[in-house]
């Protein structure tokens, strides 16, 4: 017999847990504690196995139907729904701590474990922190070259050249160290070597020179 609200709002913990059917494999937990999960159990090659697919009353039972619908649908194509669910919880996971900035936080704080000097390392962050508006929270491996080249460049223009050397430099590190932490594949910085432009160096004895007259 199928499920009804009326019958789910009525139901009461006891002191064991208890399910309420609804068919098709869905049913409803009622624990002592008093909390309500809907789970539906499936079988896949020979295997059974229970998918949770919430809590009511967030989940109603029309939204609980619904998923069952949906999981039998993925069953129906060979796809295990439980196994889909944790790949794709995996990859929301993925998401946050695979961007830019959070290895790039990660690869800093790894330095300062080390014991490389505070100073060095708000360097590191100040040189970082003008590739995080554009940059910051893109996945790491999708950053190409290109859009390097145009944070780069955004503060060569300004004509900090020896600065966005230096912040080449830092981004490579932060690649390097996502290669090494298995999140990217390549340093798309390596292409850029040549690409910025190199300060004009003025040297001591030039200058010392210029300023006593010498011809």
């Amino acid at each position: 017999m199928a499920l009804t609200e009326l019958a789910i709002r009525a139901a009461k913990p006891t002191a064991k847990p208890y399910k309420l059917a609804d068919g098709g494999g869905l049913y409803l937990l009622v624990n002592p504690a008093g909390s309500r999960l809907w789970r539906l159990k499936y079988r896949i090659d020979g295997r059974e196995k229970l998918l949770a697919i919430g809590a009511y009353p967030d989940v109603t039972l029309a939204k609980a139907r619904e998923r069952r619908t949906e999981a039998r649908r993925r069953l129906a194509d060979g796809i295990d729904p439980s196994a889909l669910k944790k790949e794709t919880r995996q990859k929301a996971k993925a998401a946050v701590t695979n961007t830019f900035r959070a290895i790039a936080e990660e690869h800093l704080a790894k330095l300062e474990r080390e014991g490389l000097a505070d100073i060095t390392l708000n360097k590191r962050r100040w040189l970082l922190g003008f590739a995080y508006p554009k940059l910051g929270e893109r996945d790491v491996a999708t950053i190409t070259a290109k859009e390097l080249l145009e944070v780069l460049r955004s503060v060569e223009e300004t004509g900090r050249h020896e600065t966005a050397r230096r912040m080449r430099a830092a981004l490579g590190a932060v690649f390097r160290f996502a290669i090494a932490t298995a999140r990217a594949e390549n340093a798309p910085t390596f292409a850029l070597r040549d690409a910025l432009t190199t300060p004009k160096v003025t040297h001591r004895a030039a200058v010392a020179a210029l300023s006593s007259g010498w011809p």
